[in-house]
């Protein structure tokens, strides 16, 4: 996340200074592979008469770093092969040229940010001592770790800006995805290397799949991604990468930032084309539609100079939430109400909004393409310059169950892709966005990936009486005359009332395993009114049930911060941006730190059996599942026994 006062302007004039090399570089170098396995591929180089080539050969710059290898070099020659894809013309088409153009610039921007790096972080004068053979002994661990920190650096930036500058194409591309398998030749010796061995194992990508020009961005796009993937991966482990992380540049002509590791996209809004709901037309579910309204209020404080959102900071932030209930109780609704607030306030503010679904058709037969899928979901909705909201209906059928030997190959690389992306080493919550999993069967899902989700909503729909009243009158619509009769049209749907009395009756658990642990404890420690006899509660419910781990605890005292932000912001706030949300971060932090109330007693207990409560739901129901399948697994054993010993006899 990158501050206005950290963000560096990067020159112009520093990056066309790089386009000559840059140029180098596509027309023609040498390279032998040292991880990747080279293909056989026709070379791109064509001789126009015997001996005499078409292209300069690019050669190494850099002093005292030419690798040595007994191999054979092969030529790469990037501007004859993708001129080359499809036809003789000997004019390039203009995807052709805009892809030229666009790897020119990515590639000069990474040899920019590479020297900024060098240059501020003594780097270049260790490459001058190393070049006059005085660098110290001393100074050769900082010399080398810096080069492959510089190298990871110009691999990013390369794809980063690449991918970025590639997007304006992408209206003449194929939509058909395309498995280039995974990136090898990632060489962190240094900037150079890294680049050229890049490059090579781009053009082995394009030789082998970009047999039509209607191919070629699907697969640089492809290439580019998983290089992404790689280069974050390793920047996890990777020392002396913080003068890089730490700040953000900017280059004005092409309205691009580089915010560390973090992928830049055009802050574009997605086209939703679902019906939105009101919040009168969510009847019943108090406490899910309570939440899925703050939560959308939340969002919009998020600071798009500062990449960050007070509430996130603060500690009230829900970054991922579990909705379960009976199929008809509302998920639905309840997601096209939430998609509509979001959409509503943003319109309002302009800004950018983004929703987009995981759904069933992003498990895909073919090895690693469904989770490309998820990682692309995730991916679209983290943007940090836009307001994201990312849905997963129907999660227990396209997340598989970890140890299920039902559970596709597809439906297991989402659920790594999911537990990953949601709490994984990597994950950073800038308060941008949220992800909601649905389900009517939570029991069905990878407690691992079930525990993931900081917030529970209880999707139960209708209740009461006038719940059904209610409900009856809004699906019926307008053509018909029939009275209400005696009957305060949505009364019971006021938010504040309906959701007092359903939090007060968490006071005591609702599911009987629970609730006998509960009262147990009470009678062996007493009333629960302090910290040291809740933890005992706590330890309790461990021991009813070895699931409820550590993260359960981390949840609900997430859960708790929220209902300390138990406030709406207000209407206004909303409607008039210059209220709050044009005003800057520090300023939009102190006023809802204004409206925050103090932790009680009651809120952490309620908090407790709420989380607990769905634990134990969906505990008891996977239990009763798994012995159904055992029976009935049982049950045919038994009658193929049958069958088995009557042919015989």
């Amino acid at each position: 996340m990158s501050n206005a006062a950290d963000q560096m302007e990067l020159k112009e004039s520093l990056i066309r200074s790089k386009y000559k090399a840059a140029e180098a570089l596509l027309a023609g170098f040498d390279h032998t592979p040292r991880l990747a396995k080279k293909a056989d591929i026709s070379p791109a180089h064509k001789e126009r008469s015997s001996g005499i080539g078409t292209r300069r050969r690019f050669r190494s710059t850099t002093p005292g770093l030419v690798t040595q290898s007994s191999q054979r070099p092969e030529g790469v020659h990037l501007i004859e092969r993708i001129n080359g894809i499809e036809g003789d013309d000997p004019l390039p088409s203009p995807m052709q040229a805009n892809v030229l153009q666009s790897l020119r610039r990515a590639l000069a921007i990474a040899l920019s940010v590479s020297d900024q790096y060098a240059d501020h972080t003594g780097l270049s004068r260790l490459m001058k001592d190393n070049l006059e053979g005085k660098l110290a002994g001393a100074k050769s661990a900082a010399f080398t770790e810096g080069l492959a920190a510089s190298a990871l650096i110009s691999l990013h930036v390369f794809a980063n800006a690449a991918s970025y500058l590639l997007e304006d194409a992408h209206a003449d591309a194929s939509d058909a995805p395309i498995d280039i398998g995974e990136v090898e030749e990632v060489l962190t010796d240094n900037p150079q290397l890294a680049l050229t061995g890049t490059l090579w194992e781009l053009d082995q990508d394009l030789a082998l799949f970009a047999d039509s020009e209607e191919k070629l961005l699907p697969v640089i796009n492809a290439f580019l991604e998983k290089l992404l993937d790689i280069a974050a991966l390793r920047a996890a482990s990777l020392p002396r990468l913080t003068p890089f992380t730490s700040v953000s540049y900017r280059i004005e002509a092409d309205n691009f930032e580089i915010n560390g590791f973090t992928p830049f996209s055009r802050s574009g809004s997605s086209n939703i084309t679902m019906t939105f709901k009101k919040p009168h037309e969510v009847v019943g579910n108090h406490i899910a539609k309570y939440q899925a309204m703050k939560l959308s209020k939340m969002l919009m404080a998020y600071d798009f100079e500062r990449k960050l959102n007070p509430f996130a900071e603060l500690g009230g932030f829900i970054f991922t939430f579990m909705g379960d209930g009976k199929p008809g109780t509302g998920k639905t609704t309840l997601i096209q109400m939430m998609a509509g607030l979001i959409h509503d306030y943003c319109a309002a503010a302009d800004y950018p909004f983004r929703y987009q679904n995981l759904s069933t058709d992003s498990i895909d037969s073919y090895q690693g393409k469904s989770a490309q899928n998820a990682k692309a979901f995730i991916k679209n909705v983290l943007d940090p310059n836009v307001i994201g909201f990312g849905t997963i209906d129907d999660i227990d059928q396209l997340a598989g169950k970890r140890g299920d030997r039902q559970s596709s190959a597809g439906q297991l690389e989402i659920t790594a892709v999911l537990m990953e992306s949601f709490a994984g080493a990597n994950t950073v919550v800038r308060g941008n966005c949220s992800f909601g999993m649905f389900s009517n069967y939570p029991e069905n899902v990878d407690d691992a990936l079930r525990q993931r989700a900081g917030a529970r909503f209880l999707v139960d729909g209708p209740q009461s009486r006038e719940d059904y009243i209610d409900i009856l009158y809004l699906l019926m619509g307008k053509n018909h005359k029939i009275p209400t009769g005696k009957h305060d049209l949505f009364a019971a749907q006021e938010i504040k009332k309906a959701v007092a009395a359903s939090y007060s009756a968490h006071a005591r658990p609702h599911e009987d395993k629970l609730l006998e642990v509960f009262e147990r404890t009470q009678k062996e420690i007493g009333k629960l009114d302090n910290i040291a006899k809740m933890g005992a509660y706590l330890k309790t419910i461990q021991q009813a049930d070895e699931r409820f781990t550590g993260r359960a605890i981390k949840n609900i005292t997430d859960a708790v911060k929220v209902r300390a932000m138990d406030f709406e912001l207000p209407d206004e706030w909303m409607e008039k941006p210059d209220l709050f949300l044009f005003q800057n971060y520090d300023r939009k932090r102190d006023m809802i730190a204004d409206l925050a109330q103090p932790i009680t007693v009651n809120m952490l207990i309620q908090e407790i059996n709420r989380y607990a409560d769905s634990e134990f739901r969906y505990a008891d129901k996977s239990d009763e599942v798994a012995i159904e399948n055992m029976v009935r697994d049982m049950g045919r054993q038994v009658e193929a026994k049958k069958r088995f010993l009557g042919e015989r006899g």
